[in-house]
């Protein structure tokens, strides 16, 4: 497998790249998975002119036949969740158990979604002039682009992929050039499928020349962006002078609160498993734990005590709870925000260390800091590293101002036996989404997904609520 040359997809057939690029696992540099193209400008040009083709032949396909497509989509990546989510985790670093579980959560999009084609309502009303009635219906917005990162590199596009297609959607996808090799995966399950030719299209390559096409293209009509904040607002005033519909989920420093009445165990799961899990890489993780004077060093001890237990490893090795960081550069990255943590006046209670492991990957050991405040850029930046930063307060009050404090706001989560906290903080919590005594970091696919102020910007993701990025409305008036 390593020797062979993965393509893109354009207009309906494998085609090669300007040029190709080694896809090496982070896990072991010795491991290259595969080659694979890489588009430059001229076929990403290629592959918006196959979807404004294939997207008006895919409009008017039948609603059985983009059930059919999206559930045989959603049955093969379930069916195939061990091969694939062995082959995420190789080319990513997450553990097998998270790889297994993002490749079937990505077949339940596509069912999920499936599903939603088969729910299309439209409505009628009278109109306030007497013999004229009134519909309104939902149709596809035409071509989109979406540009996914590389730390879910399944789930990702399959949350924005699978209501694209079943909305009437046609589709160019740029995964993020880390992780080709679970796009290309999932491309050729779809390639497989009953779709016009152009409906979907895959262009590997980098941002640089595939991403800055899709986003200043006059002849998309939406844009679908997950990664960075830095880079969501070039891609916001790209899409805004073309007036191009524009959707983005980008970073954020989420908060777990930890109040004195709290169950210390549950507490202590839900900040190990938002702060840690995914090797911190995730937008939902908790880097922030603000934590009440009462049980403040009771929960760090345990805290601490249960980092101990936790096995940083080769991702495909039984008994590992956290694998490999994604690069080098992002290995660098967490180094420096240790660095300056210590610099600005926190405390290391426990890890950090750079491990070496039998394979030559990148590993890290998740780090703990105490004797933190709100004001520190450690606190104000989102690392996207396994480092978690502990903040005492006195009290509720002080915890949620704490909390809200950001210019951020994708989660927020509270810990605590208090009917009246849990009622009164997800109400005043500045997140969209809140989490009481649950992680931070984990939701659910058919319910709405995203944030407020910096990590969030138009339409929500996910669930039912996605059609309002999907398609547009329609009124008509009848004059009987």
């Amino acid at each position: 497998m390593s020797d062979s040359v993965f393509r893109n997809y354009i207009a309906g057939e494998w085609v090669d790249g300007a040029s190709t690029v080694a896809n090496i696992s982070p896990a072991d540099i010795s491991d290259v998975i595969g080659y694979y193209a890489q588009a430059d400008a001229t076929q990403t040009e290629a592959a918006i002119a196959a979807a404004i083709q294939g997207q008006q032949e895919w409009q008017r396909s039948g609603l059985e036949q983009r059930y059919s497509v999206l559930m045989a989509i959603g049955d093969e990546l379930i069916s195939r969740k061990d091969e694939l989510g062995r082959l995420l985790s190789r080319e990513e670093g997450k553990t097998l158990a998270e790889g297994v579980g993002e490749i079937y959560r990505s077949g339940q999009f596509f069912h999920y979604y499936a599903a939603e084609v088969l729910r299309q309502m439209g409505e009628t009303a009278d109109s306030v002039r007497i013999g004229v009635e009134v519909e309104t219906r939902r149709e596809p917005v035409g071509v989109v682009g979406i540009i996914t990162p590389w730390n879910f590199p399944a789930a990702t596009g399959a949350w924005k992929i699978a209501p694209a297609l079943a909305f009437g959607n046609a589709v160019i996808w740029k995964p993020a050039n880390q992780v080709p090799a679970t796009a290309w995966a999932l491309t050729e399950i779809i390639a497989r499928q009953n779709l016009p030719a152009g409906t979907f299209n895959l262009v590997m390559g980098p941002g640089a020349q595939v991403g800055d096409v899709l986003i200043h293209s006059r002849d998309i009509n939406a844009l679908t962006f997950t990664g960075s904040l830095e880079t969501g607002r070039k891609v916001a005033a790209a899409t805004a002078t073309n007036l191009v519909k524009c959707q983005l989920e980008m970073g954020s420093k989420n908060a777990l609160v930890v109040l004195d009445d709290a169950d210390l165990d549950n507490a202590v799961e839900c900040a190990v498993n938002g702060a840690f899990g995914g090797t911190g890489q995730k937008c939902t993780a908790s880097s922030r734990l603000i934590v009440t004077e009462g049980i403040h060093d009771r929960f760090v001890e345990a805290v601490v005590e249960r980092m101990k237990q936790l096995v940083v490893g080769h991702p495909l090795k039984d008994g590992v709870h956290i694998g490999a960081v994604a690069d080098a550069r992002q290995l660098s990255q967490n180094q420096e925000y240790l660095a300056l943590a210590r610099q600005e006046g926190g405390t290391l209670a426990y890890g950090g260390e750079v491990l070496s492991e039998e394979s030559d990957g990148y590993y890290m050991q998740p780090a703990l800091f105490v004797d933190t405040s709100n004001d520190m850029r450690i606190n104000r930046e989102e690392a996207f590293a396994p480092i978690a930063c502990v903040i005492k307060v006195k009290d509720y009050e002080e915890a949620l101002a704490t909390l809200n404090d950001t210019n951020f706001g994708l989660t927020g989560g509270l810990c605590t036996t208090s009917l009246k906290y849990a009622n009164d903080f997800k109400r005043r919590a500045k997140t969209g989404c809140v989490m009481i005594n649950l992680p931070t970091a984990g939701t659910d696919y058919h319910v709405p997904f995203g944030g407020r102020k910096d990590s969030s910007f138009g339409p929500r993701e996910q669930g039912s609520y996605a059609r309002e990025f999907y398609t547009v409305v329609k009124t008509t008036y009848i004059r009987a």
